[in-house]
C-alpha cells in the first residue's frame, strides 16, 4: 500500500503520495527529472517537507571534513556551525557500541566504526564521576562525530569552528575514502538514539543531539559556508525544542526562498510559506489573525527576510506588523546587501562597503549612506521584544530565540549573516566574521526585554559584548601584549571594504574612518540605553574640559 501524508495545499487538507514523492526525488538524482509527470502540488508550487533529504552533494564536494577522535571534547560547535546539516553527534554507552560492532561487517569495519567515538570529559568522565556517588545514575558515555556525505559541500565551516581542538581537518575526497563515508552514515541513521539522560538541558548546544532539532535537514541550494542556514537551522532546532511542531515560517523573496525551493527539494521539515519580497509580514498578520480565529493561538509564526525585504522595501510592513501587537516573531538575516539579486547596497550596508549600485570608484568610494539599525528602530516601537545576535556566539542565539518564543506579542531578532560572494570572504570563516563583527562593534549583540523592568536600562542588555564598558574591545594577542580591535579591523579581513587600503601604507581611506565612527556612534548609544558608563568616552570628556 502507498504510504500517504497529510498535506495543506489550500484550505482543506490533502493526502500526499509519499512513494511519488520518492519516485521524484530518485528520478531527479539519478538525471531523470526532466521527464517525470505533473502532478496537482507541483502545479500549486507545493514541494513536501523535508524532501531536500534526497538530495545528493556527494559527487559535488572535492573536500570532506575528517574526524580525529581523540582530539573531540564533545563541544558540538562544529555541528552548530554547518551550514548544509551535514555533521551529526552521537552518544552511545559502551554496551551499546559493543553490540552494534558484532554486526557491523569484518574485524576491520569494527574498528573503524570504534574508533569514531571518544572517551570525552563532557560524556563520560563526568557521568563516571556522578555514578560513582550514585550507583543509580547513567555511567559514561562514548560520543562521536558522523558527517553526511549527501549533504556536505565542503565548505571546511566546521574545521574552523572547531578551532584549536583540531579534532577535524579537511582531506580530498576520493573513490577510496567515500566508501567509508558512507557506511559511517548509514551507521548513523540506523544506531540507537542519543539517550536523554545524555543531553542537558543546560547545554543549549545539545539541543543538536536530538533527532527532531533537524528541522532543517540540508541539501538545500545555498553557497558554500553560507551564514543564513546556520542560524536558520539554529533557529528551527529552538523552536521545536520549545514548540514542537506547532509553528510555521513566512517568507519574504530571497536568498532563503531560492535555495529552499529548488523543486523538487525543500530542506524545511517544518511548513513554510513564500510571499512576495515585501509583504511577508503582512501575510503572517492574517495567518495570525486567523490561527486565532480556529482556536490555534498555541501555534507560532516565524517572519524571515534578508536586511533588503525587511529593512528596504518591506519596512512598512514589518513596522506594522511590529506595532500590531500580534504574536509574531521576525528574523532579519542582516548580510548588508540584496545578496539574492546581485549584492546590490541595502539600507543596512556599512559606509564605504563596495556593493553594486554603490561601487567604490574615483568618485564615489563605495556606500556613502548611514546604516540603518533596524534592532534600534525596533525597540522604539510598543512592547517588542527584540535581539540582536548571531549564530557563532551559540548560548546568546539561543536565549534570544527562547525568549522571544516565549514573549506573548511581536518580537524581532536581527541575526549577522555573512554572505560570502558578497563580503568577498573564504567559505570556511562565516561563524569566525561574525564573532570578529561583535568584537569590533561592527555588530554588537544585545536582548531588549520590555517586560523585564520599568526602566529602559533595566529592559536592555549588552551582556555577551566583549569589554563593554570600552569603546572598542581590547583582549590579549598571541604576543601577551593587549591589542585593541575595532571596525578598521574588521575591514581587513573582507573584501568588500578592499579598495580603501589601496596605498602604499595599507592604512584605511578617510570614508572608512567615518565609517569607523558610526559604529562606534551606534555602540555608544547601546551603552547609555542600557545604562552602562562607557569609561574611555568618560576620560575623553574629563580631559576636554
Amino acid at each position: 500500500m502507498s504510504q500517504k501524508a497529510l498535506i495543506y495545499s489550500g484550505a482543506t487538507p490533502e493526502w500526499y503520495d509519499i512513494d511519488r514523492a520518492r519516485e521524484i526525488m530518485e528520478a531527479y538524482n539519478g538525471g531523470s527529472g526532466s521527464g517525470q509527470p505533473a502532478d496537482h502540488f507541483v502545479a500549486r508550487s507545493v514541494i513536501p517537507g523535508g524532501t531536500a533529504s534526497y538530495r545528493d552533494f556527494s559527487y559535488i564536494a572535492p573536500d570532506l571534513p575528517e574526524f580525529e577522535a581523540a582530539n573531540c571534547v564533545g563541544c558540538m560547535e562544529c555541528v552548530q556551525q554547518c551550514p548544509d546539516s551535514s555533521i551529526w553527534g552521537r552518544v552511545v554507552t559502551p554496551e551499546t557500541l559493543e553490540t552494534v560492532l558484532k554486526t557491523a561487517g569484518t574485524p576491520e569495519q569494527q574498528q573503524f566504526l570504534k574508533d569514531q567515538f571518544v572517551e570525552t570529559t563532557k560524556y563520560y568522565k563526568t557521568y563516571e564521576k556522578k555514578k560513582a556517588k550514585d550507583p543509580s545514575s547513567p555511567g559514561g558515555a562514548l560520543f562521536g562525530i558522523f558527517i553526511d556525505p549527501t549533504k556536505c559541500k565542503g565548505c571546511g565551516e566546521c574545521v574552523v569552528a572547531c578551532g584549536d581542538h583540531d579534532a577535524l581537518k579537511m582531506i580530498k575526497k576520493t573513490k577510496d575514502n567515500l566508501g567509508g563515508y558512507f557506511d559511517l552514515w548509514n551507521y548513523f541513521k540506523d544506531s540507537p538514539k542519543t539517550p536523554d539522560e545524555y543531553v542537558n538541558p543546560k547545554l543549549k548546544v545539545d539541543i543538536l543531539l536530538k533527532d527532531d532539532a533537524n528541522q532543517f535537514v540540508g541539501g538545500a541550494g545555498n553557497c558554500m559556508g553560507c551564514g543564513e542556514t546556520s542560524a536558520i537551522r539554529q533557529l528551527l532546532a529552538m523552536t521545536h525544542e520549545k514548540v514542537g511542531g506547532k509553528y510555521g515560517v513566512v517568507a519574504n523573496t530571497g536568498c532563503s526562498t531560492v535555495y529552499g525551493s529548488t523543486y523538487p527539494y525543500n530542506p524545511f521539515r517544518a511548513p513554510w510559506v513564500n510571499s512576495l519580497f515585501e509583504n511577508a509580514a503582512t501575510v503572517a498578520m492574517g495567518i495570525r489573525a486567523h490561527w486565532d480565529q480556529i482556536d490555534k493561538k498555541d501555534h507560532h509564526i516565524w517572519v524571515f527576510g534578508g536586511d533588503g525585504s525587511m529593512l528596504d522595501i518591506g519596512f512598512q510592513a514589518l513596522s506594522r506588523m511590529l506595532t500590531s501587537g500580534m504574536n509574531i516573531k521576525a528574523f532579519v538575516m542582516d548580510t548588508q546587501a540584496y545578496s539574492n539579486t546581485g549584492g546590490q547596497t541595502s539600507t543596512a550596508t556599512f559606509i564605504g562597503q563596495d556593493a553594486k549600485m554603490s561601487i567604490h570608484g574615483k568618485a564615489v568610494p563605495g556606500k556613502m549612506e548611514q546604516r540603518k539599525e533596524i534592532a534600534n528602530i525596533a525597540m522604539m516601537h510598543p512592547r517588542v521584544f527584540v535581539a540582536q545576535t548571531v549564530g557563532s556566539m551559540t548560548s546568546h542565539f539561543y536565549k534570544s530565540i527562547e525568549q522571544a518564543l516565549a514573549f506573548d506579542g511581536p518580537a524581532l531578532i536581527n541575526a549577522y549573516t555573512s554572505c560570502q560572494p558578497e563580503h568577498q570572504i573564504p567559505d570556511d570563516v562565516s561563524c569566525q566574521q561574525s564573532m570578529m563583527a561583535v568584537e569590533s562593534r561592527a555588530f554588537p549583540v544585545f536582548i531588549y526585554n520590555p517586560e523585564a523592568g520599568p526602566t529602559l536600562a533595566s529592559k536592555m542588555s549588552l551582556q555577551g559584548n566583549p569589554s563593554v564598558k570600552r569603546d572598542w574591545h581590547r583582549k590579549k594577542g598571541k604576543d601577551g601584549k593587549e591589542q585593541v580591535v575595532n571596525f578598521i579591523d574588521f575591514c581587513r579581513t573582507e573584501g568588500r571594504f578592499a579598495k580603501h587600503f589601496e596605498n602604499p601604507n595599507n592604512e584605511p581611506t578617510d570614508v572608512l574612518l567615518t565609517s569607523q565612527q558610526d559604529r562606534l556612534d551606534n555602540w555608544r548609544l547601546l551603552q547609555q540605553l542600557a545604562g552602562i558608563v562607557n569609561i574611555d568616552h568618560a576620560a575623553e570628556m574629563e580631559k576636554s574640559k
